[in-house]
């Protein structure tokens, strides 16, 4: 039984999706000459590469030419490689379940507003709808951009959501008078963010938003969008512009003035814990998240829209853009190589690390938990115990718990692979 293997990913159509050659989804799946990818579509989007065993779309372990089973049974029936410690932290180890789910994300149209539950809250609904809340865990998630993204994330400072007030009439002219005088007040007050009547003058300036009859939300979008392409030069405009013309009179749409704008370039990244709103909006990026496909919904999507959850589910703690961002540091911590680079937020389901190797070679110590690893460009080797895998771009791998490894690139071009483990 090998401890380092490679595994099926499955891969996820949704209308957001870049199409075709040009969505990364679709290239890292032709490339990694699986059987079934070789029949994908360029007229279609391709959204998601999904790696983990989350049961909605789990990855599979081929044991032959022509047959496979699910990562999960394979980690079931040999639990070292998920680890002692892991289990005992993460009781669904005990089933063969990794505690994180990792992605690969091509963004063309914008994702919905939406939030993610806590686990109480997940577990709340994941009892009464289990039909549309999957599964009862929270999903905390971190974003890592492998090319220029753009998106909206957590709430404004509550003077910068003022000052988009009192220019906005259009958006102003949704909201009771009584809470936006009350909201207009806490703003300029000697309040912070964090202060209890703040956060409520937040909460009831955005219930209010949201719960706007659809005829008046119309009527208003339409005002603003025309006053829009007349002439203006609000910072607001291109955005608005975009998201009306994906998602015309949308109530999402007046959010890109109650939440921050965020861009990330290659190696950026964002984290975004429960209840906090958000959606992106174009590019590409790994994304890994607690094992939970659980998502709170409110704009900006086909899909069902929840406002009552997501309205009680926010935290409402307004800050600056930059408290979501993710400071990188080296892996492992003694490590002076730049070859290495380690996204660790704060929850104990998962960290990340990016490594880039041209013609060298980088060696990672045992951790005690399993990994899984995408190659997003380039070819080379990985080694272990004396044994030696190939890899190349588009491939997935797993790495079994107490593991160490050595990363070589072969060829011209650099390997570029994002590793996502767990440590108990």
């Amino acid at each position: 039984m090998s401890k380092v293997f490679k595994i099926i990913p499955t891969t996820q159509q949704y209308d957001w999706g870049k199409q075709g050659r040009q969505s990364k989804v679709f290239q890292l799946a032709v490339s990694s000459q699986i059987p079934s990818f070789q029949q994908l579509d360029e007229s279609k989007p391709y959204a998601e590469l999904w790696m983990g065993t989350h049961p909605t779309s789990p990855s599979h372990v081929s044991t032959d030419a022509s047959s496979s089973v699910k990562l999960s049974e394979h980690l079931k029936k040999h639990p070292e490689l998920i680890g002692n410690a892991v289990s005992a932290k993460f009781p669904d180890g005990k089933e063969g379940n990794l505690p994180f789910l990792f992605k690969v994300l091509s963004i063309q149209k914008a994702l919905s507003i939406q939030t993610h539950p806590d686990k109480p809250t997940a577990e709340k609904l994941h009892a009464e709808r289990p039909d549309i809340y999957k599964d009862p865990n929270h999903k905390p998630e971190l974003a890592l951009a492998l090319t220029p993204f753009r998106a909206l994330c957590g709430f404004q400072p509550l003077p910068n959501i003022a000052h988009n007030l009192q220019n906005t009439p259009e958006l102003a002219a949704l909201i009771p008078s009584s809470i936006l005088d009350a909201f207009l007040q806490a703003s300029g007050s000697h309040w912070d963010g964090a202060a209890l009547e703040a956060k409520q003058a937040l909460r009831d300036l955005f219930a209010a938003i949201m719960t706007v009859p659809k005829e008046e939300v119309t009527k208003q979008v339409r005002k603003l969008v025309e006053r829009y392409q007349a002439t203006s030069d609000a910072i607001e405009k291109e955005m608005v512009l975009r998201l009306n013309e994906q998602f015309p009179d949308d109530i999402g749409i007046l959010c890109v003035f109650l939440l921050n704008h965020v861009t990330l370039q290659p190696g950026e990244a964002i984290f975004l814990g429960a209840g906090e709103p958000h959606a992106y909006v174009d590019g590409d990026i790994i994304e890994c998240m607690a094992n939970s496909d659980n998502v709170i919904r409110a704009g900006l999507t086909p899909k069902l829209i929840d406002v009552p959850n997501l309205v009680s589910g926010l935290t409402y703690v307004p800050g600056e853009p930059g408290r979501h961002k993710v400071t990188p540091s080296s892996f492992p911590e003694s490590s002076q190589s730049s070859a290495s680079t380690l996204y660790d937020p704060p929850i104990p389901e998962f960290s990340v690390v990016q490594v880039k190797l041209k013609g060298s070679q980088e060696s990672h110590p045992a951790v005690p938990g399993p990994s899984i690893v995408v190659v997003v460009q380039g070819q080379g080797t990985v080694k272990w115990e004396g044994d030696r895998l190939e890899i190349k771009n588009g491939d997935v791998f797993f790495i079994g718990a107490d593991t160490g490894v050595e990363f070589a690139s072969t060829g011209g071009d650099e390997l570029v692979m994002y590793r996502a483990y767990v440590v108990a």
